[in-house]
C-alpha cells in the first residue's frame, strides 16, 4: 500500500500518574480496555469500536485520574451524531473515498477513519491531538482489520496532498469552528473534496455547503438533548471563502 501523506511522525504517548497509587500509566490502551465495550454504533453496525456504556463513570474516572495531566474529556469513547452520519455515507457511497488518500480530522474514535478503510480508500490519516484517542484509533482499527495511520499533531494549516478531507461533529467551539473552515476551504481551493458530518452544532456554517444525506441517528440525552438527531452529510463549495466563518 503507498504511504498516505502525513505531517509529522506519531508522538510518543507520554507517561501519567493516577491518583490512587501514584503509579505510572504507561499504556493509555489498558485504560481504554477497562472502561470501555467492544460495540457497534447503531447508525454503522458494520463497525465496532471501544465505547463507554456508562458515560458518567468514565467521565469522572478520566478527571480524577488525568486531570493533573491536562488529558481532555474521553470524547473518543462515543460514537458522536456527525461521526456515524459521514461513517455511513462513506460506507454506502464511497466514491469520494475509494482510491484516493484520506484525512480523518478530529478523528475521535476513529470510526471515520476506519469507515474510509472499508470503502477503499488508498490511505488514510487519523488525526486527533489528544494521545488517548490515538490510543483507541490503534485499538479499534485492530479490531475491524483495517489500515490507517494515526498522528496526534495539530494539522490545521499544513496540506500533505489529501485527495479527501473528512470531518465529523467538530463545530461546537467557535474559535475551533473558525479556524477550521478557513484551512478546510484553503484545503478544498486547492482541489481537495471536503466532508462534514454535522447534527446542527452552534457553529456550523449556514453557506458554503451542500447537503449530500440526512440521517435519523439514534443517540443518548446523557450525550445530546434527545434521543435522535437528525444528522446531515454535506461538501464544502466553492461559495465558502478562507476567512468567512460561520454565521
Amino acid at each position: 500500500m503507498a504511504a498516505c501523506p502525513t505531517s509529522a511522525p506519531i508522538r510518543r504517548l507520554h507517561e501519567l500518574r493516577t491518583h490512587d497509587d501514584d503509579q505510572p500509566v504507561t499504556d493509555p490502551a489498558q485504560f481504554i480496555r477497562a472502561n470501555t465495550e467492544l460495540l457497534a454504533p447503531p447508525l454503522v453496525p458494520e463497525i465496532e469500536l471501544h465505547l463507554a456504556t456508562e458515560i458518567v463513570p468514565l467521565w469522572r474516572k478520566t478527571e480524577d485520574e488525568l486531570e493533573a495531566q491536562g488529558v481532555p474529556p474521553p470524547y473518543w469513547a462515543f460514537a458522536w451524531a456527525g461521526g456515524q452520519a459521514l461513517a455511513r455515507y462513506l460506507l454506502d457511497r464511497p466514491q469520494d473515498v475509494a482510491g484516493k488518500s484520506v484525512l480523518d480530522f478530529g478523528a475521535g474514535s476513529g470510526l471515520v477513519a476506519i469507515a474510509a478503510a472499508k470503502a477503499g480508500a488508498r490511505c488514510v490519516l487519523a488525526a486527533d491531538v489528544d494521545r488517548f484517542a490515538a490510543a483507541a484509533i490503534a485499538l479499534n482499527r485492530a479490531a475491524n482489520n483495517v489500515a490507517v495511520e494515526i498522528t496526534t499533531d495539530d494539522v490545521i494549516g499544513t496540506d500533505a496532498g489529501w485527495d479527501t478531507i473528512l470531518v465529523g461533529d467538530m463545530c461546537y467551539e467557535r474559535p475551533l469552528a473558525e479556524r477550521l473552515l478557513a484551512w478546510l476551504t484553503d484545503l478544498m481551493c486547492h482541489r481537495a473534496i471536503v466532508l462534514l458530518g454535522d447534527p446542527g452544532r452552534s457553529y456550523f456554517p449556514k453557506a458554503g455547503v451542500s447537503r449530500l444525506a440526512t440521517y435519523h441517528v439514534q443517540t443518548t440525552r446523557e450525550l445530546e438533548d434527545r434521543e435522535i438527531r437528525e444528522t446531515s452529510v454535506y461538501r464544502l463549495t466553492p461559495a465558502m471563502r478562507p476567512g468567512a466563518g460561520p454565521v
